[in-house]
């Protein structure tokens, strides 16, 4: 039987503030946490769910081609662009022996939901895109004493789904016609990714760093269809229009490289902190073609592409930190800061974001402990408008923004036995 520590060192800072990191660049959502691990007892069930609410405006929306005729009569200042959301976690962590612990997860690591809706400005660039994500994970470690504390050695996989759907106007129709013109992109892949890593730690003084690397998630085979039947047929020329065509391409969700440490700094109180690398720059123009060109390269812009997503990310990086303090044997709190670097490149919304979080915990018993935590952010303002990458132009109309707020709730409850 293991020796079980309910002191300061088993008040995970990251467990605390789960609403803090919610709302990171790119299509971030709950991302890849395994604090689970590190839990002292033998078996530990941890179950959250986060709820987080962006409040993204769009202001002075331009439409960049006048000839497609969706300016008239729409709203182009305070269109609400971004949509509330929940991310689910579930673990199960157990211990085997002294030396070996393992955890089992699922989450949803990757997501987005922006819902500007037919009546604004920049409806042939967006009218609705959702994507969500289904990670299952097995991740396990082994330890053995090092100088005062113990080296940890980690290692694990997973299983990832990923789909989504896009709606956009495709083109602008007299209103006696029975089409609405709007087109439907569905999409749907899955893959594997593998981690690594390695942690210190010291019990006495509530210790630990840990660095962990995630591989990247390549979906060689996504597939899905193109809806263009709100189209008469043939419109401007195009062969998909007025059809439903089945379509294929590929994309890599990206890798990440993330550093953390907490210790103890005086009896009751832990400072915290982290900084993670995302290789978000590997989603730029994601194209999509007609299964019948399967023989011919899906490229962008290329001569088979039917439709694209342009994202056109940058690296992202996000550094955090805090404190927490254990008032009691059942009480404990934290506060954090964070930064999350902005991935847009000119096109879309995501820029640098801070985000303060708090949280509390409570330990009725040795085996229960229930956690709430909030966040507020600040999403910093920009613009956003078509962008020339290779000599090509991608983006359908411009727009600025304004310093935007983010608010968050998490609630969870781990049960040690």
């Amino acid at each position: 039987m293991r020796k079980k520590n309910f002191g300061l060192g088993a008040m995970t800072a990251a467990t605390l503030l789960a609403a803090t990191s919610a709302q990171a660049g790119g299509l971030e959502r709950g991302g890849y946490n395994i604090d689970l691990l590190f839990d002292p007892s033998d078996y530990v069930i941890d179950s959250s769910v986060t709820y987080v609410n962006p409040q993204r405006k769009l202001n002075n929306v331009r439409d960049t081609n006048p000839l497609d005729g969706t300016n008239a009569g729409r709203p182009s200042d305070g269109v609400r662009a971004t949509e509330g959301y929940w991310v689910p976690r579930v673990g199960f962590k157990a211990g085997i022996g002294e030396a070996v612990d393992c955890m089992f997860d699922y989450s949803q690591p990757w997501g987005a939901h922006l819902n500007q809706g037919r009546n604004w400005v920049g409806a042939n660039e967006n009218i609705e895109t959702k994507i969500k994500s289904n990670n299952y994970a097995t991740t396990c470690s082994y330890s053995f004493d090092a100088g005062p504390g113990k080296f940890r050695i980690i290692g694990g996989a997973f299983y990832q789904e990923v789909s989504g759907f896009q709606e956009r106007l495709a083109a602008e129709l007299p209103a006696f016609l029975p089409f609405s013109g709007v087109g439907r992109l569905d999409l749907k892949g899955d893959g594997w990714g593998w981690r690594v890593g390695a942690a210190y730690e010291i019990e006495e003084y509530a210790l630990r760093t840990s660095l962990v690397y995630n591989s990247a998630v390549d979906l060689d085979n996504i597939t899905g269809t193109l809806d263009l039947r709100q189209l008469p047929g043939g419109l401007g020329g195009n062969p998909l229009a007025g059809g439903l065509t089945p379509v294929f391409g590929a994309a890599s969700m990206p890798d990440s490289l993330e550093f953390k440490f907490q210790t103890g700094v005086a009896p009751g109180w832990l400072v915290f902190g982290g900084v993670k690398w995302t290789d978000w720059s590997q989603l730029q123009s994601l194209s999509f073609c007609p299964q019948s060109t399967r023989a011919i390269a899906c490229t962008s812009r290329g001569p088979t592409e039917a439709t694209s997503l342009d994202l056109f990310y940058r690296d992202g990086w996000t550094v955090s930190g805090g404190v927490g303090h254990k008032f009691n044997e059942q009480w404990s709190g934290a506060l954090s800061l964070a930064w999350d670097r902005g991935v847009s490149t000119g096109l879309g919304t995501h820029t640098d974001t801070w985000t303060l979080g708090a949280g509390v915990s409570y330990t009725p018993t040795e085996n229960i402990e229930l956690r709430v935590s909030g966040a507020l952010g600040l999403l910093t303002s920009g613009s956003s408008g078509p962008i020339v990458r290779d000599g090509q132009t991608f983006g359908r109309a411009a727009y600025d923004f304004d310093n935007d707020l983010v608010s968050a709730i998490s609630t969870s409850l781990k049960v040690k036995f």
